[in-house]
């Protein structure tokens, strides 16, 4: 197993994907090469870029591009019906008198993400031990977990029983199953590619030398000093210690030479990490400490405003708003399509222009009945979705009652009073409310892999973070290693608010 280490801006996975570009123009078959990601959404860049170079079917050609798990549930004889879904998680709560929280990715996703917990904490730490694969006790006794050690055992207890007597699986299940080669086959592959193999658990491991030993040229890629998932079970060590050669991309395309320079900081007090060479692209950059977010202009370019936990992200949101930014939090647009489609697709019949029956619908459901339209036609029955109509079209055949002369936060009454005023600062400030958001709030861990010209870092830790610190600080450098290297030009680094309970920087 070849190693691959690709320190922030390196381009690591785009060195893998031109391997396989190399290996497919060469005439290897596309069904001889795997491309293991540890997120469905590197699986599917590796995918489709494959396939638009090569003239490839993604689906049919690429059947080996995808997550570990999706692999392992490929590879064997489990059935997509038979994936535990949230309602057996609820059912078997249910049943054993135990409230149990959902799961996530409980719902089948041929490219689920390799990384599953439960939102409950149970049930967490029940697959944590698993993926770790160490006893249950054991993982009991290194968590902060409220729940008595009985309750948590009797729930692992009932619940191996309760897959067992309807036949269902769990995500662990399909790599356990992989693993043991129980009703499984193993593919054979002239070249694997394992990208982010410092985020594996040593239950994944078990799949990546399985795949080792039936690959011709195997390559794993990957930086330790950004392994910021060891709480999810990623065994960073082991991808440290690999037997075998290397090989390091030193040269960062993203990170400037001030921020690199803090990031060499931060590295620095990591103990335990593979030494390598990293150097900065030819920019100087900036690093500059502010005491309040609201000192930045963010009118222009990208940035991405990072904390370490997300409630410290709540306060931040509502102050992008009042300065009416158009952003994206925790993944989630700060204004709604729905909304922003009707509200431009009103202005746009004001001038003239038709819209599709699909947002006159939206519209309509932001305007009152007996006001703005006659009673039964709030749904706009006999209008297909993709039908074109103008103001007048809605005005003579589906009921509305206003003309022209009412701009948008008029004719939509029923617009929530919040949403009003957030879209009237956005049209003061000249926001395209419309558009792709050039902001994104998020936590660290939710920004690996993602970039922006500027990048607004928090440095305030919490209750749990700053306890964390104490027993491992090699996770906290990890992160905020990670944080600082999203940076493609400027780095704002905002005081913290308790100097006592913060990262330094």
């Amino acid at each position: 197993m070849f190693r691959i280490f690709g320190p922030p801006g390196t381009g690591k996975t785009t060195t893998l994907l031109n391997m396989v570009d190399d290996a497919l123009a060469a005439g290897t078959h596309p069904h001889r090469i795997a491309f293991l990601a540890f997120t469905r959404k590197a699986a599917n860049e590796a995918k489709e870029r494959a396939a638009e170079r090569f003239g490839l079917d993604a689906k049919k050609d690429l059947i080996y591009f995808r997550t570990l798990h999706s692999l392992a549930l490929t590879m064997t004889d489990i059935r997509p019906e038979q994936v535990m879904q949230d309602a057996n998680f609820k059912e078997l709560g249910q049943k054993i008198g135990v409230s149990l929280g959902a799961a996530k990715n409980t719902s089948f996703d041929e490219d689920m993400p390799s990384v599953v917990s439960g939102n409950d904490p149970i049930l967490g730490l029940i697959n944590l031990a698993r993926l770790r694969k160490v006893d249950l006790r054991e993982q009991y006794n290194q968590s902060n977990l409220e729940e008595d050690w009985n309750t948590v055992n009797y729930v692992d207890k009932c619940l191996r029983e309760y897959k067992k007597g309807l036949g269902l699986y769990d995500f662990t299940d399909m790599l356990d199953q992989f693993v043991s080669g129980k009703n499984t086959f193993r593919p054979e592959f002239d070249l694997c590619f394992l990208d982010e193999a410092q985020d594996l658990s040593p239950l994944q491991w078990d799949i990546a030398h399985i795949l080792d030993d039936s690959s011709k040229r195997m390559y794993c890629a990957g930086d330790d000093d950004q392994a910021i998932y060891r709480w999810a079970g990623a065994d960073v060590d082991h991808f440290i210690n690999l037997p075998g050669g290397s090989e390091t991309l030193s040269q960062s395309y993203r990170v400037p030479e001030t921020v690199h320079h803090l990031a060499e900081n931060i590295v620095r007090r990591i103990t335990r990490r593979f030494p390598k060479r990293y150097e900065p692209k030819p920019e100087r950059g900036k690093v500059q400490r502010i005491s309040h977010i609201s000192s930045l202009d963010m009118s222009e370019d990208s940035w991405l405003i990072l904390s370490q936990a997300g409630y410290q992200l709540q306060p931040v949101a509502s102050d992008l708003k009042s300065n009416g930014y158009l952003f994206t939090y925790r993944g989630h647009r700060s204004i709604s399509e729905k909304i922003s489609e009707a509200v431009n697709g009103w202005e746009q019949m004001r001038k003239g222009k038709e819209i599709s029956g699909d947002v006159a619908r939206k519209i309509y459901s932001y305007m009152s009945t007996g006001t703005r339209i006659t009673r039964g036609y709030k749904k706009i029955p006999g209008l297909d979705d993709k039908e074109m109509v103008n103001l007048q079209d809605l005005r003579v055949n589906y009921g509305l009652l206003v003309d022209d002369t009412m701009i948008w936060s008029e004719a939509m009454d029923n617009l929530p009073e919040i949403d009003r005023a957030y879209i009237t600062a956005m049209l003061r400030r000249g926001e395209k409310f419309n558009s792709i958001p050039r902001i994104t709030a998020s936590t660290i861990h939710g920004s690996k892999g993602g970039e922006a010209d500027n990048v607004v870092l928090f440095t305030d830790l919490s209750a749990a973070a700053d306890n964390a610190m104490r027993i491992n600080p090699d996770d906290m450098h990890r992160v905020f290693y990670v944080g600082v290297t999203r940076t493609r030009q400027n780095l704002y680094i905002v005081e913290p608010e308790d100097a006592t309970r913060s990262y330094d920087l």
